[in-house]
């Protein structure tokens, strides 16, 4: 039976269109001169932040992208153009990086300070990665502080093994080491964000 030309059909409720997955073309768009160093390795505040990007069995991802945001030393949430032709004075909190051939990632950055107080410290995280056709949200937290891990929303809403995930590790140096694992049984918690209606 024809349908009538005033009766209406239901709207549909469309999903978003997935993210594409990282290819050869991010070889020469998207890297840049300087591109993990968010400060220079010779201001007396920089810290290392490094690790290595594994998949569920553990063995390394040689062409994943990651990259950063931060508020700066003082917690301040960073709203300065140049980020993407480093003078190697001003920090923008926010940095790119493609893993080498075994898997491992250097940034050159600032400890983040707390942007509220009592808050726990951290760095967002973004995964680009073979095979994701959306990219990885974590966070990076500083472990020094543990009044603050202890009380984080976050970090209080899972269990010891997974909250050990995003925790970074202090080096003897004052680097700091995050390790990421993509799936498995140690792999890292990623979040996710509430689309838009």
């Amino acid at each position: 039976m024809a349908q009538s030309p005033n009766t209406q059909a239901p709207a549909l409720k469309l999903a978003a269109t997935p993210g594409q997955t990282i290819g050869p073309f991010y070889g020469y768009a998207l890297p840049f001169e300087k591109d993990n160093e968010l400060v220079n390795q010779a201001h007396p505040a920089s810290v290392r932040l490094h690790g290595v990007v594994t998949d569920g069995a553990g063995t390394v991802i040689p062409d994943a992208l990651l990259e950063i945001w931060q508020a700066d030393e003082h917690g301040n949430i960073v709203s300065k153009d140049g980020s993407l032709v480093r003078d190697g004075y001003t920090f923008t909190g926010w940095g790119r990086t493609a893993v080498d051939n075994v898997g491992h990632y250097t940034f050159t950055t600032l400890n983040p300070g707390a942007t509220e107080a009592g808050k726990a410290p951290f760095i967002m995280l973004t995964v680009f990665a073979r095979g994701l056709l959306n990219r990885l949200f974590t966070r990076i937290y500083l472990p020094e502080d543990t009044a603050a891990l202890a009380s984080d929303p976050l970090l209080s809403s899972l269990d010891d093994a997974q909250r050990k995930t995003l925790i970074a590790t202090r080096e003897a140096d004052g680097s700091l080491r995050f390790d990421i694992s993509l799936q498995g049984e140690d792999e890292t918690v990623f979040l996710s964000y509430p689309r838009e209606s």
